[in-house]
C-alpha cells in the first residue's frame, strides 16, 4: 500500500512538472515570437526620398503620385523640389550638389549631360523597366551598354496653332514652308488677329528648343556637332544657319508685343485664350492650354526654314529628360523601388498617361487619350518625319549662352551677324 501510494505521488509530481515545462516553453516562445515581431518593425525603418525635378506642368500631380505610393508603403515619404518654368535647372542641380544637399532622385538629360554627370548616377541596366523601353529612348542614357536613366517620355515640338483662327483667316492649306508661313501669318494679321504667341522672356524657349532647329535640319547633326568642338565646322557662315534666322525674323515680325517680357505662362495664355494663332512650344504645355479653355480645337505644324516642303514637313521629336538616381544616396535602393512602381504599377501607369499627358517611352504603357498634339507627334514619328533633338550633345552651358544672344538681337543690341559669332565664340570656350 505504502509503495502504491507513493507512486501515485511521484506519478502526480512528474505530471506538473511537465505542465510547468510546457507553460514555460509556451511563454518563452510567445516571447520570441514579441521580439520578432518588434525586430521586424524596427528593421522597416522610415525613409524620405528627395526628388529635385524641372517639370513645372507635373509638379501637383507628381506630388499626388508620390502620395499613392506612401499609401501603399507607408515608410517612405518625399520631399519634392521644382525648379523650372524658366529657371536654370543645371545651375539650381549644381548647387544642391554643392552645398550637401544631394538628392536622392533627379532630372538629367543624356548625352553629354549624363557624361558630365556620370560620377553622380547610378547604374540602372538590371532594373525591370529597362526591357520595355524603346530602343531610340534608351540612347540618351546609355554610356558604354550601360543604362543609366529612366526616360520620362517621349515628347515633340513645333508650332501649335488654333485651327478655329486659321479658319477664320481663310486658310484653308496648312503651311509647310517658310513663304507659306508668311502667307499664313499675313492672312492672320490682315483678319485681326496677332499670328505668332512668342515667349521670348524665356532663355530656353531660345537657345534649347528655337536652336535646335538649325542644327536638327544640318545632313549630319552628329557630325555637324563634333565638327565644332573639333575645329572643322563653324556656326557662322553655315548655311542652314542663315535660313534658320530669316524664320526667327519671321516669328519676331508677327509676335507679339513685347516679347522679351512674355513669359512662358504669358505665351501660352494668350494662345490659349484665343488672342494669338500659333506658338513654338511643344505637348508638355497640354495640360496648361486645357485649364484655359478644353474645348480649344488645335495640332502641330512644322517650323519651316527654307521653301523645301518635304523636308521642311517635320516635328521635333524625343526624350525630354531621365530620372537618375544618385549612387551615393543611402537610400538608393528605395529610390530604385520607385521609379520601378512609376512605370510597372496600374497606379503609376494611369498618372503618367491620364494625369501627366505623357505618351510613354515604354511598349508596356498604352498611350490613349492624350489630345491632337499627341496625335500628331505620333503620326509624324510613325511616319518617319522627325527632327532630332541636340542640345544635350552640346558643352555645358552653351544653350544658355545661345538664349542669351537671341535675347540681345531681339533687344536690338546684336546683329544678325553679331549673334551668330556669339554663337560660335561660346561654343568655342565652353568646349572641352
Amino acid at each position: 500500500m505504502k509503495m502504491k501510494g507513493f507512486s501515485l505521488l511521484a506519478l502526480l509530481m512528474a505530471f506538473m512538472l511537465v505542465l510547468a515545462a510546457c507553460s514555460s516553453e509556451k511563454t518563452s516562445k510567445e516571447a520570441d515570437e514579441k521580439d520578432n515581431k518588434d525586430t521586424d518593425k524596427k528593421e522597416v525603418k522610415e525613409v524620405t526620398l528627395d526628388v529635385f525635378q524641372f517639370k513645372v506642368e507635373i509638379a501637383e500631380d507628381l506630388e499626388a503620385l508620390a502620395a499613392e505610393y506612401t499609401k501603399e508603403n507607408p515608410h517612405v515619404n518625399f520631399n519634392i523640389k521644382t525648379v523650372g518654368g524658366g529657371a536654370d535647372y543645371g545651375a539650381a542641380l549644381k548647387a544642391e550638389f554643392a552645398s550637401g544637399n544631394a538628392p536622392d532622385i533627379f532630372n538629367n538629360g543624356g548625352f553629354q549631360e549624363a557624361k558630365t554627370w556620370l560620377e553622380h548616377l547610378e547604374d540602372l541596366s538590371d532594373q525591370p523597366w529597362v526591357q520595355h523601353v524603346y530602343d531610340n529612348a534608351k540612347e540618351p542614357m546609355t554610356i558604354d551598354g550601360k543604362v543609366y536613366g529612366q526616360p520620362l517620355n517621349l515628347e515633340g515640338y513645333g508650332f501649335i496653332y488654333n485651327k478655329a483662327l486659321f479658319e477664320k483667316a481663310g486658310i484653308t492649306t496648312l503651311p509647310k514652308t517658310l513663304t507659306e508661313l508668311e502667307d499664313a501669318a499675313k492672312k492672320l494679321e490682315k483678319a485681326g488677329i496677332t499670328p505668332f504667341s512668342v515667349g521670348y522672356g524665356e532663355w530656353w524657349v531660345l537657345g534649347i528648343h528655337l536652336a535646335n532647329i538649325p542644327f536638327a535640319h544640318q545632313a549630319d547633326p552628329d557630325a555637324f556637332i563634333k565638327g565644332l568642338s573639333e575645329g572643322t565646322e563653324k556656326i557662322t557662315g553655315n548655311e542652314v544657319f542663315k535660313q534658320w534666322m530669316d524664320l526667327f525674323d519671321l516669328t519676331i515680325k508677327y509676335g507679339n508685343k513685347n516679347p522679351l517680357t512674355t513669359d512662358y505662362k504669358t505665351q501660352v495664355t494668350l494662345f490659349a485664350s484665343g488672342q494669338t494663332a500659333m506658338m513654338q512650344q511643344g505637348n508638355w504645355t497640354h495640360n496648361d492650354i486645357m485649364k484655359i479653355d478644353e474645348k480649344i480645337n488645335i495640332g502641330f505644324l512644322p517650323i519651316p526654314i527654307n521653301n523645301d516642303a518635304q523636308a521642311m514637313d517635320k516635328l521635333a521629336v524625343g526624350v525630354p529628360n531621365n530620372w537618375v538616381i544618385n549612387k551615393n544616396s543611402p537610400e538608393k535602393e528605395e529610390a530604385k523601388k520607385f521609379l520601378n512602381w512609376m512605370v510597372s504599377s496600374e497606379t503609376g501607369q494611369k498618372y503618367i498617361v491620364d494625369q501627366f499627358k505623357f505618351i510613354p517611352a515604354f511598349d508596356n504603357i498604352k498611350a490613349e487619350g492624350l489630345g491632337a498634339m499627341a496625335d500628331d507627334i505620333i503620326r509624324y514619328s510613325n511616319e518617319g518625319k522627325t527632327l532630332s533633338w541636340n542640345w544635350f550633345k552640346y558643352p555645358d552651358g552653351v544653350a544658355n549662352e545661345f538664349g542669351a544672344a537671341m535675347q540681345a538681337y531681339i533687344g536690338g543690341q546684336k546683329t544678325k551677324e553679331e549673334m551668330l559669332k556669339q554663337f560660335q565664340d561660346s561654343w568655342d570656350s565652353l568646349k572641352k
